[in-house]
């Protein structure tokens, strides 16, 4: 199964009220790697800690919205500065070839790592020959 005809990403009519909630929002950058039993998505979201991200799957669609946690000190004086200070949102629509049940998140020095089962039906099985 090819990686773009189940999981595509998207930017549907939820963006908007995600905009309304955020403000404008940028795309992070990210990996997704498809294996025989689940897609590995890494998203690089750098400030987010967990309690500034939100998962949602509903719709036929997963949807990952982030707003940075980190604040510069009072006193400090910017340099230099690559970090875009503006929320995140990533979406991406799936045919329910997926098993939404069984995602699991985790993120650790703003990286998130998820892992995306496929469904059952999808996976390889070896038919016994009588």
């Amino acid at each position: 199964m090819s990686l773009f005809t189940s999981l595509i990403q998207s930017r549907d009519r939820h963006a908007e009220a995600a905009e309304a909630n955020l403000g404008q929002s940028i795309k992070p950058r990210y990996e997704l790697v498809d294996s025989k039993d689940a897609f590995a998505l890494t998203v690089y979201l750098p400030g987010v800690n967990r309690e500034s991200l939100q998962i949602t799957a509903e719709n036929n669609a997963l949807r990952f919205l982030g707003r940075p946690a980190w604040k510069q000190p009072e006193g400090w004086t910017t340099l230099y500065n690559e970090f875009v200070e503006r929320p995140f949102e990533l979406a991406f629509e799936h045919d329910n070839s997926i098993d939404v049940e069984k995602i699991r998140a985790e993120i650790r020095d703003g990286v998130l790592r998820v892992s995306i089962p496929k469904a059952e039906e999808l996976k390889p099985r070896r038919i016994a020959v009588n």
